[in-house]
Protein backbone atom coordinates (compact mmCIF):
# COMPACT_ATOMS: atom_id res chain seq x y z
CA UNK A 1 0.00 0.00 0.00
CA UNK A 2 1.12 3.81 -0.99
CA UNK A 3 2.84 4.99 2.42
CA UNK A 4 1.15 8.65 2.54
CA UNK A 5 1.97 11.47 5.12
CA UNK A 6 -0.76 14.02 6.29
CA UNK A 7 1.45 16.53 4.70
CA UNK A 8 1.98 15.30 1.47
CA UNK A 9 -1.63 14.46 1.23
CA UNK A 10 -2.12 18.05 1.91
CA UNK A 11 -0.14 18.84 -0.66
CA UNK A 12 -1.71 16.64 -2.95
CA UNK A 13 -4.60 17.86 -2.30
CA UNK A 14 -3.82 21.84 -3.00
CA UNK A 15 -1.82 20.67 -6.06
CA UNK A 16 -4.58 18.86 -7.51
CA UNK A 17 -8.04 19.44 -6.35
CA UNK A 18 -10.37 16.55 -6.12
CA UNK A 19 -7.44 14.46 -7.13
CA UNK A 20 -6.80 12.11 -4.13
CA UNK A 21 -3.63 9.89 -3.84
CA UNK A 22 -4.50 6.70 -5.00
CA UNK A 23 -2.62 3.13 -3.91
CA UNK A 24 0.48 3.09 -4.86
CA UNK A 25 1.02 6.07 -6.68
CA UNK A 26 -2.01 4.93 -9.44
CA UNK A 27 -3.53 7.75 -11.58
CA UNK A 28 -6.83 6.35 -11.61
CA UNK A 29 -8.56 3.46 -9.31
CA UNK A 30 -10.46 0.64 -11.06
CA UNK A 31 -13.03 -0.99 -9.11
CA UNK A 32 -15.09 -4.44 -11.05
CA UNK A 33 -17.99 -5.21 -9.02
CA UNK A 34 -20.06 -7.93 -9.18
CA UNK A 35 -23.95 -8.41 -7.74
CA UNK A 36 -24.19 -11.76 -7.45
CA UNK A 37 -28.16 -11.06 -7.50
CA UNK A 38 -28.92 -15.08 -8.18
CA UNK A 39 -32.43 -17.02 -6.76
CA UNK A 40 -32.44 -14.34 -3.71
CA UNK A 41 -33.52 -11.81 -6.45
CA UNK A 42 -36.63 -13.39 -7.33
CA UNK A 43 -37.60 -15.02 -4.03
CA UNK A 44 -37.65 -11.90 -2.20
CA UNK A 45 -40.15 -10.29 -4.85
CA UNK A 46 -42.45 -14.10 -3.58
CA UNK A 47 -41.30 -14.76 -7.14
CA UNK A 48 -40.49 -18.93 -7.41
CA UNK A 49 -37.23 -18.88 -9.52
CA UNK A 50 -38.61 -21.26 -12.22
CA UNK A 51 -39.75 -21.21 -16.28
CA UNK A 52 -39.47 -17.99 -17.05
CA UNK A 53 -38.56 -16.36 -13.53
CA UNK A 54 -35.06 -18.45 -13.89
CA UNK A 55 -32.96 -16.13 -14.89
CA UNK A 56 -31.62 -15.68 -11.37
CA UNK A 57 -30.09 -19.46 -11.24
CA UNK A 58 -28.13 -18.40 -14.14
CA UNK A 59 -25.58 -16.69 -12.06
CA UNK A 60 -24.02 -19.83 -10.44
CA UNK A 61 -24.35 -22.17 -12.52
CA UNK A 62 -23.40 -20.05 -15.87
CA UNK A 63 -22.50 -16.30 -14.76
CA UNK A 64 -20.39 -16.85 -12.05
CA UNK A 65 -18.09 -19.60 -13.48
CA UNK A 66 -17.64 -17.24 -17.20
CA UNK A 67 -16.37 -14.21 -14.62
CA UNK A 68 -14.20 -16.51 -12.71
CA UNK A 69 -11.96 -17.56 -15.83
CA UNK A 70 -12.79 -13.80 -17.49
CA UNK A 71 -10.81 -12.27 -14.41
CA UNK A 72 -8.31 -15.16 -14.44
CA UNK A 73 -7.69 -14.30 -18.05
CA UNK A 74 -7.48 -10.87 -17.14
CA UNK A 75 -5.27 -11.47 -13.86
CA UNK A 76 -7.66 -8.98 -11.91
CA UNK A 77 -9.46 -8.94 -8.59
CA UNK A 78 -13.08 -8.11 -8.37
CA UNK A 79 -15.48 -7.11 -5.39
CA UNK A 80 -18.12 -9.30 -5.30
CA UNK A 81 -21.63 -8.70 -3.50
CA UNK A 82 -23.38 -11.73 -2.69
CA UNK A 83 -27.20 -11.69 -0.78
CA UNK A 84 -27.24 -14.35 2.29
CA UNK A 85 -30.33 -16.28 0.75
CA UNK A 86 -28.10 -16.94 -2.03
CA UNK A 87 -24.68 -17.89 -0.17
CA UNK A 88 -27.03 -20.64 1.63
CA UNK A 89 -28.53 -21.79 -1.95
CA UNK A 90 -25.20 -21.98 -3.54
CA UNK A 91 -22.65 -21.98 -1.38
CA UNK A 92 -20.28 -23.77 -3.54
CA UNK A 93 -19.99 -20.99 -6.10
CA UNK A 94 -19.42 -18.59 -2.96
CA UNK A 95 -16.88 -20.33 -1.67
CA UNK A 96 -15.42 -20.00 -5.84
CA UNK A 97 -15.22 -16.61 -5.75
CA UNK A 98 -13.17 -16.81 -2.32
CA UNK A 99 -10.79 -19.15 -3.68
CA UNK A 100 -9.93 -17.52 -6.61
CA UNK A 101 -9.14 -14.09 -3.98
CA UNK A 102 -12.15 -12.08 -4.64
CA UNK A 103 -13.52 -10.38 -1.89
CA UNK A 104 -16.66 -11.09 -0.91
CA UNK A 105 -19.15 -8.79 0.58
CA UNK A 106 -22.52 -8.48 1.82
CA UNK A 107 -26.04 -7.42 -0.38
CA UNK A 108 -28.85 -7.68 1.89
CA UNK A 109 -30.70 -11.30 2.49
CA UNK A 110 -33.53 -11.49 0.08
CA UNK A 111 -31.92 -8.44 -2.03
CA UNK A 112 -34.56 -6.81 -0.13
CA UNK A 113 -36.89 -4.32 -2.58
CA UNK A 114 -39.64 -3.10 -0.26
CA UNK A 115 -38.95 -0.90 2.91
CA UNK A 116 -36.82 -1.78 5.70
CA UNK A 117 -38.67 -0.62 8.55
CA UNK A 118 -38.16 -2.84 12.00
CA UNK A 119 -36.35 -5.66 10.13
CA UNK A 120 -33.69 -4.21 9.03
CA UNK A 121 -31.33 -4.65 12.30
CA UNK A 122 -31.89 -8.77 11.80
CA UNK A 123 -31.77 -8.80 8.05
CA UNK A 124 -28.13 -7.30 7.99
CA UNK A 125 -27.04 -9.69 11.06
CA UNK A 126 -28.46 -12.57 10.02
CA UNK A 127 -26.54 -11.75 5.84
CA UNK A 128 -23.20 -11.09 8.02
CA UNK A 129 -23.32 -14.60 9.87
CA UNK A 130 -24.50 -16.26 6.95
CA UNK A 131 -21.37 -14.96 5.14
CA UNK A 132 -19.12 -15.35 8.12
CA UNK A 133 -20.10 -19.08 8.78
CA UNK A 134 -19.92 -19.71 5.30
CA UNK A 135 -16.15 -17.80 4.70
CA UNK A 136 -14.46 -18.07 8.13
CA UNK A 137 -14.05 -14.42 7.81
CA UNK A 138 -16.46 -11.43 8.25
CA UNK A 139 -17.37 -9.70 5.48
CA UNK A 140 -16.22 -5.75 5.80
CA UNK A 141 -18.36 -4.04 2.72
CA UNK A 142 -21.67 -3.96 2.37
CA UNK A 143 -24.02 -2.53 -0.74
CA UNK A 144 -27.77 -1.85 0.03
CA UNK A 145 -29.98 -4.61 -2.25
CA UNK A 146 -32.77 -1.89 -4.68
CA UNK A 147 -31.00 0.88 -2.83
CA UNK A 148 -32.90 0.59 0.23
CA UNK A 149 -31.20 2.35 3.08
CA UNK A 150 -32.62 3.80 6.26
CA UNK A 151 -31.60 6.85 8.72
CA UNK A 152 -29.80 4.25 10.88
CA UNK A 153 -28.08 2.27 8.56
CA UNK A 154 -24.59 3.27 8.65
CA UNK A 155 -24.56 3.01 12.37
CA UNK A 156 -25.55 -0.79 12.46
CA UNK A 157 -22.94 -1.34 9.81
CA UNK A 158 -20.06 0.36 11.86
CA UNK A 159 -21.80 -1.33 15.20
CA UNK A 160 -21.34 -4.55 13.07
CA UNK A 161 -17.57 -3.71 12.33
CA UNK A 162 -17.94 -2.75 8.32
CA UNK A 163 -15.38 -0.41 6.65
CA UNK A 164 -16.88 0.59 3.60
CA UNK A 165 -20.40 0.84 2.32
CA UNK A 166 -20.85 0.83 -1.70
CA UNK A 167 -23.97 2.07 -1.98
CA UNK A 168 -24.05 6.36 -2.05
CA UNK A 169 -24.88 8.11 -5.28
CA UNK A 170 -24.29 11.80 -4.47
CA UNK A 171 -20.54 11.84 -5.15
CA UNK A 172 -18.01 10.49 -7.18
CA UNK A 173 -15.02 10.12 -5.26
CA UNK A 174 -14.98 8.01 -1.70
CA UNK A 175 -15.86 10.39 0.98
CA UNK A 176 -16.35 10.09 5.01
CA UNK A 177 -20.13 10.07 6.00
CA UNK A 178 -21.47 12.60 8.49
CA UNK A 179 -23.20 11.24 11.85
CA UNK A 180 -24.03 13.18 14.64
CA UNK A 181 -22.79 16.35 12.70
CA UNK A 182 -19.15 14.83 12.23
CA UNK A 183 -17.88 12.96 10.04
CA UNK A 184 -17.32 9.41 10.68
CA UNK A 185 -13.30 8.21 10.22
CA UNK A 186 -14.02 4.14 11.05
CA UNK A 187 -15.91 3.66 7.78
CA UNK A 188 -15.88 5.06 4.12
CA UNK A 189 -18.45 5.45 1.42
CA UNK A 190 -17.31 4.41 -1.64
CA UNK A 191 -19.97 5.74 -4.20
CA UNK A 192 -21.40 3.67 -7.43
CA UNK A 193 -23.35 5.08 -10.18
CA UNK A 194 -26.22 2.72 -10.91
CA UNK A 195 -27.41 5.31 -14.05
CA UNK A 196 -24.42 5.26 -16.06
CA UNK A 197 -21.76 2.23 -14.57
CA UNK A 198 -24.64 -0.35 -13.65
CA UNK A 199 -25.62 -2.76 -16.58
CA UNK A 200 -29.10 -2.88 -15.10
CA UNK A 201 -30.56 0.31 -16.71
CA UNK A 202 -28.64 -0.48 -20.22
CA UNK A 203 -30.75 -4.03 -20.19
CA UNK A 204 -34.01 -3.65 -18.68
CA UNK A 205 -34.55 -0.37 -18.91
CA UNK A 206 -32.91 1.11 -22.30
CA UNK A 207 -32.64 -2.43 -24.14
CA UNK A 208 -29.37 -1.90 -25.90
CA UNK A 209 -26.93 -4.12 -27.42
CA UNK A 210 -24.06 -4.70 -25.56
CA UNK A 211 -21.93 -2.89 -28.16
CA UNK A 212 -23.54 0.38 -27.46
CA UNK A 213 -22.75 -0.10 -23.75
CA UNK A 214 -19.76 -0.77 -24.43
CA UNK A 215 -18.78 2.36 -26.56
CA UNK A 216 -20.49 3.97 -23.58
CA UNK A 217 -18.83 3.00 -20.57
CA UNK A 218 -15.45 3.91 -22.56
CA UNK A 219 -16.48 7.23 -22.46
CA UNK A 220 -17.59 7.42 -19.17
CA UNK A 221 -13.50 5.69 -18.25
CA UNK A 222 -12.22 8.52 -20.38
CA UNK A 223 -13.83 11.19 -18.49
CA UNK A 224 -12.51 9.94 -15.22
CA UNK A 225 -9.29 8.64 -16.21
CA UNK A 226 -9.22 12.61 -17.31
CA UNK A 227 -9.87 13.66 -14.07
CA UNK A 228 -7.36 11.05 -11.88
CA UNK A 229 -11.01 9.58 -10.28
CA UNK A 230 -12.05 6.11 -9.96
CA UNK A 231 -13.93 4.16 -11.67
CA UNK A 232 -16.22 1.80 -10.03
CA UNK A 233 -18.55 -0.61 -12.29
CA UNK A 234 -21.35 -2.89 -11.34
CA UNK A 235 -22.33 -5.84 -12.70
CA UNK A 236 -24.36 -8.57 -11.92
CA UNK A 237 -23.47 -12.81 -13.58
CA UNK A 238 -27.50 -13.19 -14.32
CA UNK A 239 -29.46 -13.37 -17.75
CA UNK A 240 -32.20 -10.97 -18.51
CA UNK A 241 -30.87 -7.66 -16.89
CA UNK A 242 -27.23 -9.07 -16.08
CA UNK A 243 -24.22 -9.27 -17.73
CA UNK A 244 -23.65 -13.49 -17.62
CA UNK A 245 -24.26 -14.58 -21.42
CA UNK A 246 -21.41 -15.01 -23.69
CA UNK A 247 -21.59 -11.54 -25.59
CA UNK A 248 -22.59 -9.10 -22.72
CA UNK A 249 -19.81 -10.93 -20.59
CA UNK A 250 -17.10 -10.62 -23.69
CA UNK A 251 -18.12 -6.63 -23.94
CA UNK A 252 -17.07 -6.46 -20.05
CA UNK A 253 -13.87 -8.02 -21.03
CA UNK A 254 -13.49 -5.74 -24.40
CA UNK A 255 -13.72 -3.06 -21.36
CA UNK A 256 -11.17 -4.46 -18.76
CA UNK A 257 -8.85 -5.02 -21.80
CA UNK A 258 -9.28 -1.31 -23.05
CA UNK A 259 -9.13 0.21 -19.88
CA UNK A 260 -5.41 -2.15 -19.07
CA UNK A 261 -4.25 0.03 -21.67
CA UNK A 262 -3.88 3.02 -19.79
CA UNK A 263 -0.43 3.87 -17.95
CA UNK A 264 -1.24 4.38 -14.00
CA UNK A 265 -4.60 2.13 -13.78
CA UNK A 266 -4.54 -0.13 -10.63
CA UNK A 267 -7.83 -2.46 -10.51
CA UNK A 268 -8.30 -3.02 -6.88
CA UNK A 269 -10.85 -4.91 -4.27
CA UNK A 270 -13.18 -2.09 -2.49
CA UNK A 271 -11.76 -3.31 0.72
CA UNK A 272 -8.13 -2.67 0.02
CA UNK A 273 -9.44 0.73 -1.36
CA UNK A 274 -11.84 1.34 1.65
CA UNK A 275 -8.33 0.85 4.06
CA UNK A 276 -6.30 3.28 2.36
CA UNK A 277 -8.87 5.49 2.63
CA UNK A 278 -9.20 5.30 6.17
CA UNK A 279 -5.39 5.15 6.64
CA UNK A 280 -5.18 8.70 4.70
CA UNK A 281 -8.24 10.03 5.90
CA UNK A 282 -6.80 13.67 5.16
CA UNK A 283 -6.83 12.62 1.45
CA UNK A 284 -10.75 11.94 1.93
CA UNK A 285 -11.80 14.38 3.97
CA UNK A 286 -14.55 17.01 2.71
CA UNK A 287 -13.68 18.72 5.98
Amino acid sequence: MLAVTSDQARAWRAARPGRPPWLGGARCVVAITIDFDGASNELGKKIYPAGSHSHGLYSARRGVPRYLRLLERAGIPATFFVPGRDAELFPESVLSLRDAGHEIAAHGYLHEGWELGPEEPELLARSHKILTDLLGTEPRGWRSPSGRKTGRTTRLLRDMGYRYDASEKDFDLPYFPVLDGEEARDIVVLPNNTSSLDDFPFYRVSWRPPSEVLQHWKEEFAAIYAESGYFILTIHPRAGFGSGTPARAAMVESLIHHIQGHEGVRFVRLGELADHCLTHPEAFSHG
